[in-house]
Parts: structure tokens; C-alpha cells; sequence
């Protein structure tokens, strides 16, 4: 697992508890209490890293929690770490076998080749293109 350091801003009864995830610039996230602040990070962290990936950018390396602490924009606040599986930051290419009527086949091979993409390209496009389209 890839753990990545959060600082959490405390709330009250009035106000959320607000989240940071330092080694990610611009994630952030919130909760009504600790535990969900703490939830919703996780997910937060998962989506922005998804959200690099699908732009080609750089997954930045976690750092280390003794680290942040000692910032002192963070004064105050609590820390936890959470854990994302590595496979979702991973651009390591994984080789899987599908089963598909032989006429789609040729017309995704006769498409990819007029696009100049490979099949497993065009497949990999068109995943990420209808996971975009219909995201929850």
C-alpha cells in the first residue's frame, strides 16, 4: 500500500472538518466528523491521483508524516495517513484476455488502424472515455 499523509483541521458542531493531503497539491477534502473527514480523503486522494493519471501528469511520492508535521501551516491540526492501493497509481501494462464476437473485432482493428492506434490502445481509450462520460 502507498500511504499518503493528511492533516485534518478539527471541526465542531458548527464547522466541518476540513482535510489536506500535503504531498498533493489542490486535494483536499472534508467531513462532519473525524471518521468521515477522514473517508472522504481517502477518496479524494484516489480521484485526484486518477485525475493525474488520465493527464498524463506525475504521481508525486508521499512524504514522510514526521515531515508535515513540523510545517507549522498545519499548527494545531491532527494527522492520520491513509492507504491507496498502488495498482491505481500504477502505468504498469497488464496483459488480459477478453472474448469478443469476431465482427467487432474487425471493426474495432479497421477503426484503431484508421486512428493510427493500436487495438489495445483504441480499447484503452474507449474504457476511459465511457468511464468519463458516465462517472458517478
Amino acid at each position: 500500500m502507498i500511504r499518503y499523509p493528511i492533516a485534518i483541521e478539527p471541526g465542531d458542531e458548527n464547522t466541518a472538518w476540513g482535510v489536506v493531503a500535503p504531498d498533493l497539491p489542490g486535494c483536499f477534502s472534508a467531513g462532519d466528523t473525524l471518521d468521515e473527514a477522514i473517508d472522504n480523503a481517502k477518496e479524494a486522494i484516489e480521484l485526484w491521483l486518477e485525475t493525474v493519471l488520465d493527464d498524463e501528469g506525475k504521481v508525486p511520492k508521499p512524504g514522510l508524516l514526521g515531515d508535515h508535521r513540523s510545517n507549522p501551516e498545519f499548527d494545531g491540526w491532527l494527522w492520520a495517513v491513509v492507504e491507496v492501493n498502488p495498482s491505481l497509481v500504477s502505468t504498469r501494462t497488464v496483459r488480459l484476455n477478453v472474448s469478443l464476437p469476431e465482427s467487432l473485432v474487425y471493426r474495432i482493428d479497421a477503426y484503431a488502424s484508421a486512428h493510427h492506434l493500436t487495438r489495445s490502445g483504441f480499447l484503452a481509450k474507449a474504457a476511459l472515455n465511457e468511464m468519463a462520460e458516465n462517472a458517478l
